[in-house]
């Protein structure tokens, strides 16, 4: 396994998350030693939800997205589920999270329905990304090169399609943070 010591990340997602795309990384990464926070946008606990309509389990934060100190990280992940990315996408603290993070170049993984951020943040424009298939003609219009993958690698950002590519964006998030 991997070694993650030192490493910090932050989740960043609000209520009717896809509950896999938050809770396998947060635990998958922690379990690699990475010290991971997560972040709702007005900190309280967020309900998680399967297959987007189906709620789980309220899951708590560590504080508000307006608390993230991104120079403190060493990568981003977001979550998907329709609902949550919805929400996120205009939500200016997400889009300062993501852009300041892509800006530095650190590890930005995004899931399922959360290149939509992608897109409000201005992000997209000139990249190559994967994401749930009804996003394709979203992410083409804000000038991304949309690919049907399990994983896709463009710098900094880490983008998969679904909780079927958990595995392979959870490797991925690793190998990247390890360098």
């Amino acid at each position: 396994m991997t070694d993650l010591a030192g490493k910090q990340i932050a989740i960043i997602a609000t209520d009717h998350f896809e509950e896999a795309e938050l809770v396998t990384p947060r635990d998958e990464l922690a379990k690699a030693g990475a010290d991971v926070k997560v972040y709702s946008v007005s900190g309280e606990p967020i309900q998680a939800v399967e297959g987007d309509t189906e709620p789980t389990q309220k899951v708590d934060v560590d504080g508000s997205l307006g608390e993230v100190d991104v120079s403190a990280l060493d990568g981003v992940v977001v979550p998907g589920g329709t609902v949550n990315a919805d929400h996120m996408r205009l939500d200016e603290d997400a889009q300062r999270i993501v852009k300041e993070a892509y800006d530095a170049g650190k590890v930005l993984a995004v899931i399922c329905h959360g290149p939509w951020l992608l897109v409000n943040a201005g992000l997209a424009d000139g990249r190559r990304l994967t994401s749930y298939p009804s996003l394709e003609l979203d992410l083409r219009n804000a000038g991304a090169t949309w690919v049907d993958e399990e994983v896709v690698i463009d710098g900094p950002l880490i983008t998969s399609r679904n909780p079927g590519d958990l595995p392979a964006f959870v490797d991925a998030i690793t190998q990247a943070l390890v360098g």
